[in-house]
């Protein structure tokens, strides 16, 4: 099996970039089929509750800036 790996990667690091790019959004595309159902349905669930959670004020809606800011100085500590 690890030189049928090692074979299919000399092959495919052998093609050209257009066809190396075409070859990874293929694979990429396989990963993806996979997705669990129950992973699916329960960030779709956390989405939902949210909106909800900012619709009613609950919550407030931060930036990606001010995540990056935040985990920056977390790391600092």
């Amino acid at each position: 099996m690890i030189t049928d790996f090692k074979e299919i990667e000399h092959s495919a690091l052998e093609l050209d970039k257009k066809r190396r790019a075409e070859l990874a959004k293929l694979l990429i595309k396989s990963l993806d089929e996979e997705v669990d159902l129950d992973i699916e349905q329960a960030w779709i669930d956390e989405v939902t509750r949210r909106k909800e959670e900012i619709k009613s004020g609950k919550l407030s809606p931060i930036s990606g800036e001010e995540v990056h800011k935040s985990a920056r100085n977390l790391l600092k500590k």
